[in-house]
Protein backbone atom coordinates (compact mmCIF):
# COMPACT_ATOMS: atom_id res chain seq x y z
CA UNK A 1 0.00 0.00 0.00
CA UNK A 2 2.74 2.48 0.49
CA UNK A 3 4.24 1.94 -2.95
CA UNK A 4 1.07 2.74 -4.53
CA UNK A 5 0.82 6.10 -2.62
CA UNK A 6 4.43 7.64 -3.46
CA UNK A 7 3.43 6.36 -7.11
CA UNK A 8 0.10 8.79 -6.85
CA UNK A 9 2.06 11.45 -5.67
CA UNK A 10 4.92 11.72 -8.70
CA UNK A 11 1.95 11.16 -10.87
CA UNK A 12 0.64 14.35 -9.61
CA UNK A 13 3.35 16.50 -9.72
CA UNK A 14 3.85 15.38 -13.58
CA UNK A 15 0.28 16.66 -13.87
CA UNK A 16 0.75 19.94 -12.50
CA UNK A 17 3.60 20.77 -14.74
CA UNK A 18 1.53 19.13 -17.76
CA UNK A 19 -0.97 21.72 -16.34
CA UNK A 20 1.06 24.75 -16.75
CA UNK A 21 2.22 23.64 -20.21
CA UNK A 22 5.39 24.20 -18.67
CA UNK A 23 7.56 22.11 -16.80
CA UNK A 24 8.33 23.11 -13.12
CA UNK A 25 11.54 24.13 -12.67
CA UNK A 26 14.34 21.80 -10.94
CA UNK A 27 14.79 23.64 -7.12
CA UNK A 28 18.60 24.67 -6.66
CA UNK A 29 20.67 23.94 -3.81
CA UNK A 30 21.09 27.15 -1.93
CA UNK A 31 24.41 28.64 -2.73
CA UNK A 32 27.02 29.03 0.31
CA UNK A 33 28.69 32.85 0.41
CA UNK A 34 32.26 32.43 -0.23
CA UNK A 35 34.70 31.51 2.93
CA UNK A 36 37.62 34.18 2.79
CA UNK A 37 41.00 32.63 3.07
CA UNK A 38 42.12 32.86 7.04
CA UNK A 39 45.18 35.21 7.42
CA UNK A 40 47.65 35.85 9.87
CA UNK A 41 46.36 39.22 10.77
CA UNK A 42 43.08 37.78 11.82
CA UNK A 43 45.23 35.74 14.36
CA UNK A 44 46.73 38.46 15.93
CA UNK A 45 45.27 41.22 18.48
CA UNK A 46 44.68 44.49 17.09
CA UNK A 47 47.30 46.78 17.66
CA UNK A 48 46.80 49.75 19.74
CA UNK A 49 46.65 53.10 18.36
CA UNK A 50 49.93 55.10 19.17
CA UNK A 51 48.15 57.49 21.28
CA UNK A 52 47.36 54.79 23.92
CA UNK A 53 50.60 52.77 23.61
CA UNK A 54 52.61 55.90 24.17
CA UNK A 55 50.32 57.42 27.31
CA UNK A 56 51.18 53.50 28.46
CA UNK A 57 54.83 53.14 28.15
CA UNK A 58 54.88 56.81 29.59
CA UNK A 59 52.85 56.79 32.56
CA UNK A 60 54.92 53.23 33.56
CA UNK A 61 57.89 55.50 32.91
CA UNK A 62 56.79 57.84 35.20
CA UNK A 63 55.46 55.73 37.86
CA UNK A 64 59.02 54.15 37.71
CA UNK A 65 61.20 57.30 37.90
CA UNK A 66 58.99 58.94 40.74
CA UNK A 67 60.28 56.95 43.61
CA UNK A 68 64.13 57.97 42.15
CA UNK A 69 63.04 62.15 41.88
CA UNK A 70 61.33 61.49 45.63
CA UNK A 71 64.71 60.15 47.08
CA UNK A 72 66.87 62.85 45.18
CA UNK A 73 64.62 65.53 46.59
CA UNK A 74 64.70 63.92 49.87
CA UNK A 75 68.55 63.85 49.90
CA UNK A 76 69.13 67.50 48.69
CA UNK A 77 66.72 68.40 51.30
CA UNK A 78 68.99 66.17 54.37
CA UNK A 79 71.97 67.49 52.64
CA UNK A 80 70.83 71.32 52.74
CA UNK A 81 69.49 70.85 56.23
CA UNK A 82 72.55 69.56 57.27
CA UNK A 83 74.32 72.60 55.74
CA UNK A 84 71.65 75.07 57.55
CA UNK A 85 72.27 73.16 61.42
CA UNK A 86 76.49 73.11 60.58
CA UNK A 87 76.24 76.63 59.66
CA UNK A 88 73.81 77.66 62.72
CA UNK A 89 76.10 75.61 65.32
CA UNK A 90 79.10 77.35 63.72
CA UNK A 91 77.84 80.55 64.14
CA UNK A 92 76.48 79.63 67.90
CA UNK A 93 80.12 78.67 68.64
CA UNK A 94 81.99 81.87 66.72
CA UNK A 95 79.29 84.47 69.42
CA UNK A 96 81.23 86.56 71.83
CA UNK A 97 80.27 84.79 74.52
CA UNK A 98 81.18 81.04 73.53
CA UNK A 99 84.23 82.26 72.47
CA UNK A 100 85.26 84.04 75.85
CA UNK A 101 86.73 81.44 77.69
CA UNK A 102 86.84 83.37 80.80
CA UNK A 103 82.92 81.65 81.03
CA UNK A 104 84.18 78.19 80.27
CA UNK A 105 87.00 77.47 81.22
CA UNK A 106 87.61 78.11 85.14
CA UNK A 107 91.04 76.77 85.49
CA UNK A 108 92.85 78.71 82.59
CA UNK A 109 91.09 82.06 83.82
CA UNK A 110 92.53 81.11 87.32
CA UNK A 111 95.72 80.70 86.45
CA UNK A 112 95.76 84.08 84.23
CA UNK A 113 94.04 86.03 86.98
CA UNK A 114 96.45 84.68 89.51
CA UNK A 115 99.76 85.66 87.23
CA UNK A 116 98.54 88.72 86.73
CA UNK A 117 98.05 89.70 90.43
CA UNK A 118 101.12 88.58 91.53
CA UNK A 119 103.17 90.60 88.87
CA UNK A 120 101.25 93.66 89.72
CA UNK A 121 101.86 92.55 93.21
CA UNK A 122 105.41 93.04 92.65
CA UNK A 123 106.14 95.96 90.26
CA UNK A 124 103.80 98.62 92.35
CA UNK A 125 105.40 96.87 95.54
CA UNK A 126 109.03 98.92 96.74
CA UNK A 127 111.17 100.32 99.05
CA UNK A 128 114.04 102.79 99.54
CA UNK A 129 116.74 99.87 99.29
CA UNK A 130 114.55 97.37 96.83
CA UNK A 131 113.52 99.94 93.97
CA UNK A 132 116.32 97.76 91.66
CA UNK A 133 114.74 94.51 92.38
CA UNK A 134 111.92 95.88 91.55
CA UNK A 135 112.63 97.77 88.47
CA UNK A 136 114.41 93.95 87.77
CA UNK A 137 110.78 92.04 88.13
CA UNK A 138 109.05 94.81 85.90
CA UNK A 139 111.40 94.08 82.97
CA UNK A 140 110.18 90.24 82.81
CA UNK A 141 106.38 90.49 83.83
CA UNK A 142 105.50 93.85 81.76
CA UNK A 143 105.98 94.33 78.19
CA UNK A 144 104.64 96.52 74.74
CA UNK A 145 103.24 99.64 76.24
CA UNK A 146 102.84 98.61 79.91
CA UNK A 147 106.56 98.43 80.25
CA UNK A 148 107.33 102.12 78.32
CA UNK A 149 104.85 104.02 80.58
CA UNK A 150 106.49 101.99 83.83
CA UNK A 151 110.25 102.55 83.12
CA UNK A 152 109.13 106.57 82.21
CA UNK A 153 107.54 106.97 85.74
CA UNK A 154 110.16 104.64 87.53
CA UNK A 155 112.41 106.86 87.33
CA UNK A 156 110.61 109.27 89.62
CA UNK A 157 109.14 106.97 91.91
CA UNK A 158 113.05 105.51 92.61
CA UNK A 159 114.43 108.93 93.46
CA UNK A 160 111.23 109.97 95.42
CA UNK A 161 111.64 106.49 97.64
CA UNK A 162 115.32 107.18 98.27
CA UNK A 163 114.55 110.91 99.44
CA UNK A 164 111.81 110.65 101.38
CA UNK A 165 112.07 106.85 102.67
CA UNK A 166 108.90 105.81 100.97
CA UNK A 167 107.85 102.37 101.16
CA UNK A 168 104.95 101.29 98.99
CA UNK A 169 103.25 97.48 99.22
CA UNK A 170 99.96 96.40 96.91
CA UNK A 171 98.17 94.45 97.66
CA UNK A 172 94.84 93.10 95.17
CA UNK A 173 92.20 92.63 96.20
CA UNK A 174 90.12 91.36 93.34
CA UNK A 175 91.38 90.37 89.74
CA UNK A 176 88.69 89.36 87.75
CA UNK A 177 89.28 88.06 84.08
CA UNK A 178 86.87 89.90 81.66
CA UNK A 179 87.69 88.08 78.20
CA UNK A 180 90.01 85.14 77.92
CA UNK A 181 91.05 84.06 74.47
CA UNK A 182 94.01 81.54 74.21
CA UNK A 183 96.34 84.00 74.48
CA UNK A 184 95.18 87.40 75.39
CA UNK A 185 93.19 88.16 78.26
CA UNK A 186 91.84 91.83 79.68
CA UNK A 187 91.36 92.01 83.52
CA UNK A 188 89.45 94.72 85.84
CA UNK A 189 91.77 94.73 88.58
CA UNK A 190 90.97 96.10 92.77
CA UNK A 191 94.27 97.57 94.53
CA UNK A 192 94.86 98.34 98.23
CA UNK A 193 97.92 100.59 98.01
CA UNK A 194 99.79 100.88 101.68
CA UNK A 195 101.88 104.22 101.78
CA UNK A 196 104.77 104.26 104.60
CA UNK A 197 107.01 107.21 104.81
CA UNK A 198 109.82 107.10 107.70
CA UNK A 199 108.55 109.30 110.56
CA UNK A 200 104.65 109.29 109.60
CA UNK A 201 101.72 106.97 109.70
CA UNK A 202 100.68 105.27 106.96
CA UNK A 203 98.64 105.74 104.76
CA UNK A 204 96.25 103.77 102.53
CA UNK A 205 94.48 104.64 98.97
CA UNK A 206 92.83 102.47 96.55
CA UNK A 207 93.25 101.82 92.83
CA UNK A 208 91.40 100.63 90.07
CA UNK A 209 92.95 98.88 86.54
CA UNK A 210 92.08 97.68 83.64
CA UNK A 211 94.42 95.09 82.77
CA UNK A 212 95.71 93.55 79.10
CA UNK A 213 97.82 90.24 79.22
CA UNK A 214 98.90 88.73 76.22
CA UNK A 215 100.26 84.97 76.60
CA UNK A 216 104.27 84.74 76.23
CA UNK A 217 106.31 81.37 76.40
CA UNK A 218 103.66 79.61 78.83
CA UNK A 219 103.17 82.65 81.04
CA UNK A 220 101.18 85.69 81.36
CA UNK A 221 103.01 89.17 80.69
CA UNK A 222 101.00 92.30 81.20
CA UNK A 223 101.30 94.41 78.15
CA UNK A 224 98.82 97.23 79.07
CA UNK A 225 97.34 98.99 82.15
CA UNK A 226 95.43 101.73 82.45
CA UNK A 227 93.80 103.68 85.95
CA UNK A 228 90.22 103.63 85.92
Amino acid sequence: MNTDVEENDDTDTDTAEAADGKPAPAKEPAAEAPKEPATDAAKEPAPESPEQTDDTGNGTRRARRRPRVLAVVLAVALLAAGAVMYAAGRQLRDTPATSNRALTDSAATAQVAGEVTNALGKVFSYSPDGTAATKASAQKLLAGKALQQYAALFGQVEKQSADQKLTLTTHVVRAGVTRLTPDSAHLLVFLDQVYERKGRAASKAAAQLSVTAQLREGHWTIVEITSR
